[in-house]
């Protein structure tokens, strides 16, 4: 029998605020454990909210680029349950009265578009943090992530497959770091997914029995994990046993997801609304000025990528995921390089050093306008090719320019037609077994002497000259 997979993601957004959603602790990373903390997000009696008002801007800005309606109307509500990093008991969040709904983003897979739905986004504080590790017979509770404000963006059921689950996640975290409002640092938590799976009969509409798979924190454990929990879920059905509906967690250490509790439905979380915060009615006029002032967004970029600069597709998305690397390229077109050969290179070489370097794009040591200049002179023949890759690298790592590098280190091309001739015929005169199976029809050849004639001129030989010297003399 074959199976159809159902997959709905939620994914948890720490955003960018300086400080928590309800008091004016700092949101740093990083610091000693509880040093960022208050009565008012430990929970300490007689104590009251106040609502950070960046948080419901940022929220906004989110759902206006997912194509949401923003609710006129919503509201925070208490969800009680207990958990020793959750200080007051409940955590507050928002349940009938979202502040987004009725969303949706596309994604693309083996180029075709795929509309994945966006049931809500709605506003949360993030509790504390757990630390079991190196504690001996203890465990202690950090609370400095308590009141973090969160967004929680919650997708339809729409997601068919784990590459799609990916693909989705990776354009979440595009669009909110194009909108400035997550840093999508998936290492440090502050974009994290729950993942709801379950699989059915193909042709059946019926959903079947989910489980929730949690502590998912890289594009490729989401690939992993719902691979795993797809195949335990069909080996269950074929054997003929019930699919429970549960939490699971994902062990990246072993590759399998573990059963962790049942799985709590909204009546047990006894939610209702929030006394201590008024209810929110955004203004229609500020709704506008936040749409005004969003950003180009990626499937924008990547349509004018394709249309406006002649971009292949792929070349397109690759260069569009990030809104800095997107930024780049246009500086290096904009410098006067021709945009496919600036693609070529930077998703080549460029991607190399960076990903060799543990350097993003936004510290890059090569400016735009170096790596323009050093095609100009790929162009006009001053340097070849394979030079240009010395050239490239010695930019990435000094800063100077390809000028400057090529007249210290004596990279010029060699353009004198008879300075290559003499290495052409010095390289013929030394392989005369190579010339008669060349002659002979072994043309594939014609590559061994290039790279003989390329070694004798330590890569300076014009290719173009090179060729046709070596097809008229051994031919």
């Amino acid at each position: 029998m074959k199976y159809e997979v159902v997959i709905g993601l939620e994914v948890h957004a720490q955003m960018l605020t300086d400080t928590k959603i309800f008091c004016g602790c700092s949101t740093k990373f990083g610091s000693g454990p509880n040093t960022q903390t208050c009565p008012v997000c430990i929970g300490m009696p007689g104590v009251l909210p106040v609502f950070n008002k960046k948080a419901l801007e940022f929220v906004i800005r989110t759902g206006l680029a997912m194509n949401c309606d923003i609710s006129a109307y919503s509201r925070f509500a208490r969800k009680n349950y207990f958990y020793p990093d959750l200080p007051k008991g409940y955590q507050i969040s928002q349940y009938e009265h979202p502040i987004c709904e009725h969303g949706h983003i596309e994604i693309v897979l083996d180029d075709k578009i795929r509309r994945i739905g966006i049931t809500r986004i709605h506003m949360e504080e993030d509790a504390g943090k757990n630390i079991h590790e190196g504690a001996g017979n203890y465990s202690f509770v950090d609370l400095n992530r308590t009141g973090v404000p969160l967004m929680e963006i919650v997708s339809e059921p729409d997601i068919r497959s784990p590459e799609e689950a990916s693909e989705y996640m990776k354009k979440i975290r595009a669009i909110l770091r194009y909108l400035g409002v997550c840093d999508g640092n998936m290492e440090e938590g502050s974009l994290r997914c729950d993942a709801n799976v379950s699989v059915r009969p193909e042709g059946q509409n019926e959903f079947g029995t989910r489980a929730e798979v949690k502590n998912i924190n890289s594009f490729r454990f989401v690939e992993k994990a719902l691979e795993y929990e797809i195949k335990r879920q069909i080996k269950r059905v074929e054997n003929g046993d019930t699919i429970i509906q549960e939490t699971r967690l994902w062990n990246s250490a072993k590759g399998v997801t573990e059963s962790m509790r049942s799985k709590e439905e909204a009546h047990d979380y006894r939610y209702f609304p929030e006394p201590d915060l008024a209810p929110i009615i955004p203004d229609r006029a500020w709704i506008d000025e936040i749409k005004s002032s969003l950003p180009e967004l990626p499937d924008a970029k990547r349509a004018r990528f394709v249309s406006g600069f002649g971009l292949p597709e792929y070349d397109a998305d690759l260069l569009t995921s990030e809104r800095s690397l997107a930024g780049w390229f246009e500086e290096a077109v904009g410098a006067g390089g021709q945009p496919k050969a600036v693609s070529n290179w930077i998703n080549g070489e460029l991607s190399r050093l960076l990903n060799d370097t543990n350097q993003t794009i936004d510290a890059c040591p090569l400016r735009p306008e170096h790596l323009a200049d050093m095609l100009k002179l790929i162009d006009n023949g001053t340097i070849s090719g394979k030079i240009a890759k010395t050239v490239f690298k010695e930019m990435y790592v000094s800063g100077k320019d390809a000028e400057t590098i090529v007249k210290e280190k004596g990279l010029l091309q060699i353009s004198d037609e008879s300075a290559i001739e003499k290495a052409v015929d010095d390289i013929i005169a030394n392989h005369p077994n190579e010339v008669e199976r060349f002659r002979a029809g072994e043309e594939k050849l014609l590559g061994f002497f290039v790279g003989q004639v390329m070694k004798a001129t330590k890569g300076k030989a014009n290719p173009k000259i090179l060729n046709e010297l070596l097809k008229k003399k051994l031919t």
